[in-house]
């Protein structure tokens, strides 16, 4: 029953990532039932779940975060430079929104220019920064503490409260809007962008984990994709007719 169950859902056209979300609540489920002794064999224990594709992560081209850098995208106003830092620490770092909204001033050590930040289960990792970023840092706080001089987190709203989650998404996709045409623009892509950019670079593969705070390594491999630029520069120099 279950299995023809799964196979009306596939020829209905439902994702198979929408499928096994269900499959998982199914197995959930009849473990909660064998629990309570009201069934003695789980019925899940021979459905396989269908394979899902592997899909690329989403990132922006390098000449387009340079572009959105550029001076004149920003003014001298409190909400452009916190704007500004916001987008720069998201792609310098790689950190994740939840770890960005988090941010306190002690979180930075601009003697060291590194910052600490809280990840997945409580998961403490140190960041190194560009002496670049560490003056975007100086020159956000110093117009901050002039706005804001009570302000109580590191980032905060045009009215002087804490940043929160959609706040940053505004921010991100306003920004982001002006330099790609991309539909996904959300703070996670510019996570994407870091970290594919680090690799195309040359960065270590295990140094990346690192940084994004991975538990595995198998969750930085995603990021190991070639771009169809640096495809072309291969297929150009090494074949005879290209």
């Amino acid at each position: 029953m279950i299995r023809s169950w799964i196979v009306q859902l596939m020829e209905s056209g439902i994702s198979t990532r929408s499928i096994n979300r269900k499959i998982t609540t199914l197995k959930t489920y009849f473990k909660f039932q064998l629990r309570k002794d009201a069934i003695k064999v789980n019925p899940m224990l021979k459905v396989q779940s269908p394979k899902t594709s592997k899909r690329l992560p989403v990132f922006i081209d390098q000449n387009k975060m340079e572009l959105l850098f550029e001076e004149q995208n920003f003014g001298k106003e409190f909400a452009d430079l916190r704007d500004r830092l916001l987008l720069e620490l998201l792609y310098s770092t790689g950190m994740r929104l939840s770890e960005l909204v988090g941010l306190t001033d002690n979180s930075i050590d601009q003697f060291q220019s590194q910052l600490k930040v809280l990840g997945k289960r409580n998961k403490e990792r140190i960041i190194p920064f560009t002496p670049k970023l560490k003056a975007t840092i100086k020159e956000y706080l110093d117009e901050r503490n002039k706005t804001f001089p009570s302000a109580n987190s590191f980032f905060v709203t045009d009215s002087g409260k804490p940043i929160y989650p959609k706040f940053v998404y505004r921010v991100v996709t306003r920004r982001l809007a002006a330099v790609t045409t991309l539909d996904k623009k959300s703070p996670h892509v510019l996570r994407h962008t870091f970290a594919t950019h680090m690799l195309n670079n040359g960065a270590d593969i295990n140094s990346v984990k690192e940084l994004l705070g991975h538990a595995n390594l198998s969750a930085t491999q995603v990021y190991t994709h070639n771009t169809i630029e640096k495809l072309k520069k291969v297929y150009k120099q090494a074949h005879p007719r290209a």
